[in-house]
């Protein structure tokens, strides 16, 4: 079958997903409409072009633009689901998914009843395994990073499984999450940080050092250490990159200049990833079709990127061997069903 059609119908899974970075545009159109409008988005195609950034600062602007249209729980249950349903019809079967309980204190919103919205609303596809993982938000600093852990501490049994920190790299380094980060470790709760996408490779060192991070988002920029590629190697520290997404936010230049095919061939734990893909335009067979097609990943390497994704996940490991399992006796894996142009 021809190429693109093989990627979309394989099984896949995605560990660095964030849910408002998901939504569908005809949902967001509809939450845009519920709250009046926006002068300067008329239509739901002024609202794709409004994806465009000129730097990364200008993607954190936008991103808080797009989350001031989410102010009530129902709202967080209404993109759940369609988030999930997106999922679905791409046969990612297992996804760990980030929420941003910090942005949504200034509409009131509390982050037990917001995580219990969620659940309810990705319980409505059971053709998708989801888990959530709470993004702690740096920008707000270690004080609110730290209430958000406690918080989401309480509500565990939404299928909560880690935390993980994004937002404003560069003014927030992982040092000031220190503390906060040692007490989601004795609460049992797995962890990662944003780290080498908008800051250098002391971003990495110091997720690694100072926080003791399970695993790396991004990771980028880490290519510019030698002997910190090395540490990821030795280590066999899970990366979880997202190159379409390091290309609209200008991190790399051009998808020939993205380290991915270096960390694979070095031996560094790498997984594919599409990060925000509604505020990119990208899905993840689109990622893994320009893996193929402009870094040289054959259709073996692309399984072998996927089933990182299940190596890194943090299932028990019962079920991760399960999934394994699952995903090898696909059929659509049979040999000579990719069609290479």
């Amino acid at each position: 079958m021809p190429f693109p059609t093989w990627l979309a119908r394989i099984p896949k899974v995605e560990l660095h997903l964030h849910l408002e970075g998901a939504i569908p545009l005809p949902a967001l159109w509809r939450l845009i409409q519920k709250y009046g409008g926006d002068p300067q988005v008329p239509d739901i195609k002024a609202l794709a072009a409004r994806f465009q950034y000129r730097d990364f600062p200008h993607f954190i602007a936008t991103w808080m633009w797009k989350n001031s249209f989410l102010r009530e729980y129902e709202d967080f249950a209404f993109i759940a689901e369609a988030v999930a349903r997106d999922l679905a019809a791409q046969n990612i079967r297992y996804a760990e998914v980030f929420y941003s309980p910090p942005d949504f204190v200034r509409h009131g919103l509390q982050t037990q009843r917001l995580t219990q919205a969620i659940r309810s609303g990705l319980l409505r596809v059971p053709q998708v395994q989801v888990a959530l993982v709470a993004d702690l938000v740096r920008d707000y600093g270690a004080a609110t990073a730290a209430r958000t852990l406690a918080e989401v501490a309480e509500v565990r049994d939404h299928g909560v499984i880690g935390i993980g920190i994004g937002g404003s790299e560069s003014a927030y380094p992982p040092e000031l999450f220190t503390e906060v980060f040692a007490r989601a470790h004795k609460l049992g709760l797995r962890t990662s940080a944003h780290a080498g996408e908008a800051a250098g490779a002391e971003s990495v060192w110091g997720a690694l050092k100072s926080l003791h991070v399970d695993r790396i988002g991004h990771g980028t920029r880490a290519i510019e250490d030698a002997r910190l590629v090395d540490y990821l190697v030795e280590q066999q520290i899970p990366v979880e990159m997202c190159p379409i997404s390091n290309l609209c936010t200008k991190v790399v230049p051009a998808i020939e200049a993205h380290p991915l095919r270096q960390f694979f061939d070095r031996g560094v734990l790498v997984t594919v990833n599409t990060d925000d893909p509604k505020m990119f335009g990208n899905c993840l067979a689109d990622e893994l079709t320009l893996l193929a097609e402009r870094q040289g990943f054959l259709p073996g390497e692309l399984q072998t990127l996927i089933l990182n994704g299940i190596a890194a996940a943090w299932l028990p490991g019962t079920d991760k061997e399960r999934l394994r399992r699952s995903f090898l006796a696909d059929p659509a894996w049979e040999p000579g069903a990719a069609m290479v142009s």
